[in-house]
């Protein structure tokens, strides 16, 4: 591991390990740790609240780093500071950033199209059409092996999901018959998306990056105007699963989520919902348009 095992960031890892946390959120959270001791200049366990709040204040203010970047630094500095050394400090003490909700962007159905035809070779098309039809993380598409297709049953294992959770969510005829001619072409061994080593082709996980620039290439190549990602189909699939009829509990369910308000956002994002709503202003008997006056000049009294 990259982190310097110092003793403080030692018991973190040991902390971490002991509950079961990802191998992903430890290196990040002992990342953050060492970070913000190496900022002043102090070990860890000599700082406290009010270094928090005033390396978050230049994080943001002149690092300009985004909020979600430092919800996910506080997170390790909480678990640092409560979890490993036992201080019982209170949430308030500290504080995440406020975050702007912020809708996530969606594809309608024929921009999804255009960007699966749009993909520079099968490897990305197949790796698209996965994205869009099972509505996983990048994450767990990188983890995805070719054990987890299960044609005979028409089921996809996610493994070790967000939260070390595995399920289940439909293979579509599709993308199996997608993914039948991508096997032949590219005979994945272990992992369905082979990565890299030294520019050629290894028996290990894609990065997150290239699923990621497969998403940016495909969308320039269809000529989308919207900042296209790996997540951007997951909402696409979930929002288009809703406008299809699909009930909530079930997509809460395919996408994984733990709480079932995570999944009430797409509720904001089907058309099929909105458009349903009676609108207060056609029930009321205006008079048309065509009889009001264009003046924008006042009239005297």
């Amino acid at each position: 591991m990259e982190v310097p095992m110092t003793q403080p960031l030692q018991q973190m890892l040991e902390e971490l390990q002991r509950r079961n946390y990802s191998q992903a959120t430890i290196s990040n959270y002992l990342r953050a740790v060492e970070q913000f001791s190496l900022y002043f200049g102090q070990s860890p366990v000599q700082l406290g609240p009010e270094h928090v709040r005033s390396y978050q204040a230049h994080l943001l203010g002149e690092r300009k780093l985004a909020v979600g970047t430092i919800v996910n630094l506080v997170a390790a500095l909480r678990f640092f500071f409560v979890k490993t050394l036992k201080r019982d400090y209170a949430p308030d003490l500290l504080p995440y950033p406020k975050r702007q909700k912020r809708l996530p962007t969606i594809l309608s159905e024929d921009e999804v199209q255009r960007l699966i035809e749009s993909a520079r070779n099968l490897y990305h098309r197949t790796l698209l059409m996965t994205l869009y039809s099972t509505g996983i993380r990048r994450a767990e598409v990188t983890r995805l092996q070719v054990a987890d297709i299960d044609s005979e049953r028409m089921l996809v294992r996610v493994q070790r999901g967000k939260g070390g959770h595995d399920r289940d969510v439909p293979l579509s005829p599709a993308l199996l018959e997608t993914l039948r001619e991508y096997w032949r072409w590219m005979k994945p061994k272990t992992y369905l998306f082979p990565g890299t080593e030294n520019n050629w082709r290894a028996d290990k996980p894609i990065t997150p990056k290239m699923v990621w620039m497969a998403c940016q290439q495909a969308a320039q190549r269809a000529g989308l105007n919207k900042n296209v990602s790996p997540h951007t189909l997951r909402h696409s699939f979930a929002t288009h699963l809703l406008e299809a009829g699909t009930d909530l509990r079930t997509i809460q369910v395919l996408l994984g989520h733990s709480d079932l308000s995570h999944t009430t956002v797409y509720l904001h994002l089907s058309r099929r919902h909105l458009q349903a709503v009676a609108n207060p202003i056609d029930r009321l008997s205006l008079s048309s348009p065509a009889e009001t006056s264009r003046s924008r000049k006042l009239k005297k009294r």
